[in-house]
């Protein structure tokens, strides 16, 4: 872990373009997405059905789940489609130097959904 509390995943190479992976830190299972907005990094459980939202597609920025096809926005966690009703977490993302740093701490939201810096 870097001294502002960042862990390196992988170098972002080794990650395909709006297909999720999987990865674990610290416990906490983790999709990230390389799409061509960037890097992003969300909670990987469904919070509508608890699956594996990095076995889902991607498409525009939004990770659908392969269950019942709920969609969540990669940027804030936040549903974009039905069932799921609430947001899952999402984590900062920073490439350095080729490789992806993932923040431990996830996002905060407000009320209304936006992200807290």
């Amino acid at each position: 872990m870097t001294e502002d509390g960042f862990v390196r995943v992988c170098a972002q190479a080794e990650l395909p373009v709006d297909e999720p992976v999987r990865a674990e830190i610290d416990g906490t299972p983790i999709a990230l997405v390389n799409t061509t907005e960037g890097v992003f990094a969300i909670y990987d459980e469904c919070s509508h059905a608890a699956v594996a939202l990095s076995e889902g597609d991607v498409e525009d920025c939004t990770l659908e789940c392969w269950l019942h096809g709920s969609r969540f926005d990669l940027r804030t966690g936040k549903p974009t489609g039905l069932p799921a009703t609430v947001p899952v977490d999402t984590y900062p993302v920073e490439i350095r130097d080729g490789d992806v740093y993932l923040g431990l701490a996830p996002k905060k939201l407000t009320r209304s959904g936006e992200i807290l810096q």
